[in-house]
């Protein structure tokens, strides 16, 4: 089969820049998810094997349940080591920009990434990329930065001469990005994939378990309350939301990844096709998340772009409103209500 995303041009160029660069930075978008983690892991697994020195810079924390991947530790989070950032950020000679389409989703890195004089090159899977780079490599329709990643260093002939340590984190972004391959991962190449990547012995069970089975049981009983006395169904609409407040985020002793996933946990209502996750940020007021997950052809990255200052996937998308929770939860109930045709 073949996967090969590079034309003959993007790939000679590619390998130049690599070539040409001794300092090497991976930086990926704030509150970095699976994919983000998992593809800036392995990428940089690719370039120490080309003999690069090579840093993982992140905007900010990323969850406990990805910490048992190989070489966490060696990630730099800029929120908190933000004078090495910049610092790195200025001495680089590369720096690759993994899953992130625009440069306000590294947040408060975002000034010092534009002004790094570095080369740039885009890896992303989200529409409409506008990152200033000498490479841009997008392909929106792809699972995931993870297997791009991937197809990259298979088309450039290294993937024989990596280990777990690559395929790992490969195998996690994608799994994590499609929701345990439950959406958006139907094409042939997906599988190709991960047949391969089965081939340098790792565990796809066991990455499972670690992610979705090392939860708190502060989690466990978060989800009971979210689904027992926080949703909100409306089955006019096929659609679903609920909202969770800072207060009682506290009372489940909440912390960063304890979220993931409960948006998905709606859509096992027959005939469900939208569910809308509202969380209060935990610090700055007036802030809150929003998660949307759909199936089939309703457009949640429509809504998420027009409601909630966001964008995504068509079945996967995110925003953020700047208001109350309450506002919030109106203008969630806006955007059911002028989607309704698409809903029914």
């Amino acid at each position: 089969m073949n996967i090969d995303i590079l034309s003959q041009d993007q790939l000679a160029l590619m390998d130049q820049l690599i070539s040409d660069a001794n300092t090497i930075l991976v930086v990926c978008h704030k509150s970095p998810d699976g994919d983000a983690i998992g593809s800036s892991l392995a990428w940089a697994e690719f370039l120490r094997m080309r003999g690069k020195d090579v840093t993982v810079l992140v905007p900010d924390q990323y969850p406990d349940f990805l910490k048992w991947l190989p070489n966490t530790e060696k990630i730099v989070r800029y929120d908190k080591h933000t004078e090495k950032g910049d610092m790195l950020l200025k001495i680089a000679d590369l720096v690759f920009c993994l899953d992130f389409n625009t440069p306000s989703r590294v947040d408060e890195m975002e000034q010092a990434l534009v002004n790094s004089p570095a080369k740039k090159v885009l890896i992303d899977h989200h529409l409409r990329p506008d990152v200033e780079a000498d490479l841009v490599v997008s392909l929106p329709e792809a699972s995931s930065t993870s297997e791009l990643v991937f197809r990259i260093v298979w088309q450039m002939g290294a993937f024989t001469q990596l280990d777990k340590a690559f395929a790992v984190p490969v195998y996690c972004g994608m799994m994590t990005d499609t929701g345990g391959f439950i959406y958006n991962s139907s094409r042939p190449e997906i599988y190709f994939i991960i047949s391969e990547l089965l081939t340098k012995r790792i565990d796809k069970d066991r990455i499972y378990r670690n992610v979705y089975h090392n939860y708190s049981e502060d989690r466990i009983r978060l989800m009971g309350y979210v689904m027992y006395e926080k949703l909100v169904y409306l089955p006019d609409y096929h659609a679903a939301f609920y909202s969770l407040t800072r207060d009682e985020l506290k009372r489940f002793n909440f912390i960063k990844g304890d979220a993931e996933g409960l948006v998905n946990i709606p859509q096992q209502i027959k005939g469900l096709k939208l569910s809308i996750s509202l969380r209060e940020d935990t610090d700055k007021p007036n802030l809150v998340w929003v998660s949307l997950r759909s199936v089939d052809d309703f457009p949640c990255n429509l809504m998420a772009e027009e409601f909630f200052n966001g964008g995504g996937h068509l079945n996967a998308s995110g925003g953020r409103l700047e208001t109350s929770i309450e506002e919030a939860i109106e203008i969630t109930k806006k955007a059911i209500y002028a989607y309704q045709n698409k809903l029914k």
